[in-house]
């Protein structure tokens, strides 16, 4: 199997990442040139990574193309591009419905997927859309693969994967806040990180139970996380975050 990406950015060199990790087994990897100093860096790494600067002659070299560039480039470029109709493409553009994309490439054999940067791990949720049997192969060995057949219901997925930036900053903020009390840095980055995996971990164990029994467990009357959970509904803290999620959605589904 040949890879192409049209796109050379985060996502894609996390992709990347991940299939030299796995045991997936792979060709060679074709990349753009669009970003430079993430191309010559994939490229020196490793050897099956090749860049190309033309973006035909990557996607006559590729059996499976993936788009990994935004919206604005994708309408811009993809209509000038030549797609063969035996090659799958999937696409990692959020705003561009499935339609539009038959419509740019002229080919009917083409999904969109979410793989978030920590793919790179080889671990994490891939949102497939709709079911594609090549897209499931690549990417079930770099993580665990959700095929949702609705385009619409996709949206929804491609939502909650904005939050990353969210969940980092509290993470942020509250290492922030043990340095400020006097705990050594290194320390409270060790112990912050470990205590989201914890929390993580133990949501993935106990999903049979679901999310509202856990926000119960970890409660006692009048105690601490009780006394977290009560500000941080009075200040709106979860209306805003719906909000937001509300806003993606809306900007997604257009």
């Amino acid at each position: 199997m040949n890879l192409g990406f049209i796109g050379t950015g985060k996502i894609a060199s996390s992709i990347i990442y991940g299939i030299f990790k796995s045991k997936l087994k792979i060709n060679k990897i074709y990349i753009s040139s669009r970003n430079i100093n993430i191309a010559k860096k994939l490229s020196k790494k490793f050897k099956k990574v090749i860049i190309f600067k033309n973006n035909q002659e990557l996607i006559n070299k590729s059996s499976v193309i993936i788009l990994s560039i935004t919206p604005a480039v994708g309408k811009r470029i993809l209509g000038e591009l030549k797609f063969s109709k035996n090659k799958t493409i999937i696409s990692l553009i959020s705003t561009i419905k499935l339609n539009e994309l038959k419509k740019l490439t002229g080919t009917k054999k083409i999904c969109k997927a979410i793989p978030l940067p920590f793919i790179e791990n080889k671990i994490g949720p891939i949102v497939v859309s709709p079911k594609n049997k090549t897209a499931k192969r690549i990417f079930s060995k770099l993580g665990n693969v959700i095929e949702v057949n609705n385009e619409k219901i996709s949206y929804n997925f491609w939502s909650t994967s904005s939050i990353m930036a969210a969940y980092y900053e509290i993470l942020n903020i509250s290492t922030n806040w043990l340095v400020k009390k006097g705990v050594n840095r290194k320390m409270a980055t060790k112990y912050i990180a470990e205590l989201f995996l914890s929390l993580s971990k133990d949501a993935d164990i106990k999903q049979k139970i679901g999310f509202k029994k856990l926000v119960a467990d970890s409660q006692t009357p009048k105690g601490l996380n009780m006394l977290v959970l009560k500000e941080l509904k009075k200040s709106k803290f979860y209306d805003i975050f719906i909000k937001s999620l509300n806003s993606v959605y809306t900007k997604i589904r257009v």
